[in-house]
């Protein structure tokens, strides 16, 4: 018989991850989509097709939805990115999710991080998790600059202009990340915010342990920062998460460098198309 609080915390988890990824109101999202062809002229209003969105744009109705399991940038420009709290889609969530699952289990020590948030999704998830489980002990780090990626500034990562002047979308601000944390009732002394580049702020950063280090940085550089400040506090037994590894080569460059240097020879498990992971000190 599963106890009334394990169900509570299934339910609850289930529906803010629904809520993180978007998945509740695509219809709502394609409608936005709709209404912004039509301002620009590309398509005519039509009250049928604006109230039965689902059913007249089924194979953007599809789209979207496929979007929220692989992650919403799979195949798709930046300017699209839509109006969900994250891009790593359902199966990089999931990942999240088990990771704590095992980190909980196990007692593993130590706080979580993520580095590079965009909307913050993949932290929030992080702070519903332990909230969800009553944990008290650990805090949530978002380390950002909190506008944009940095320009390209070395060899691997040229070519991969991705700062705000190119992609204004990327740059989502510290105020707008913590209302958002807000709105799901979820901001408080466990969450802790580091902004800057991480090249200033990660080295010195006030973190003890980590039980999850998760990396979103997508440069070469910005991967490379992030491990040389943060992984020697990663505890046996937690996790390092890498969202860009399939997709960008740069930033597989850069772990590959890294993990090669320090002797690194625990297993990379692949996620989803881009995603992949590794626990500190376990080969199984």
């Amino acid at each position: 018989m599963i106890e009334r609080h394990e169900l509570t915390s299934t339910l609850y988890l289930d529906l803010l991850k629904k809520a993180i990824l978007g998945e509740l109101y695509v219809e709502n999202e394609l409608r936005l989509l709709y209404l912004r062809d039509c301002l620009k002229g590309t398509q005519a209003f039509d009250m049928a097709t604006y109230l039965d969105i689902r059913r007249r744009r089924e194979a953007a109705f599809e789209e979207y939805v496929t979007g929220r399991a692989v992650g919403i940038n799979y195949k798709r420009s930046l300017e699209n990115l839509g109006f969900q709290h994250t891009m790593i889609g359902r199966k990089r969530l999931e990942n999240i999710d088990y990771c704590l699952d095992v980190i909980l289990r196990d007692r593993i020590t130590g706080d979580a991080i993520e580095c590079g948030v965009w909307r913050g999704g993949a932290a929030l998830y992080m702070r519903g998790f332990f909230a969800a489980h009553c944990v008290t002990d650990r805090v949530v780090w978002l380390a950002d600059s909190f506008e944009g990626l940095p320009p390209p500034s070395c060899a691997p990562d040229e070519g991969l202009d991705l700062s705000a002047d190119k992609f204004p979308m990327l740059a989502i601000d510290q105020d707008t990340v913590k209302e958002l944390f807000e709105r799901y009732g979820l901001l408080d002394q466990q969450v802790r915010f580091i902004k800057g580049w991480f090249k200033d702020t990660l080295h010195s950063a006030p973190i003890k342990r980590l039980s999850l280090l998760r990396l979103d940085g997508d440069l070469y550089e910005s991967t490379r920062g992030e491990l040389n400040a943060l992984y020697s506090k990663v505890e046996v037994g937690g996790f390092i998460i890498v969202d860009d590894y399939r997709l960008l080569p740069m930033c597989q460059q850069a772990l590959s460098e890294f993990r090669e240097r320090h002797g690194i020879t625990e297993p990379i498990q692949e996620i989803d198309w881009s995603g992949v992971y590794w626990r500190k000190g376990v080969r199984g």
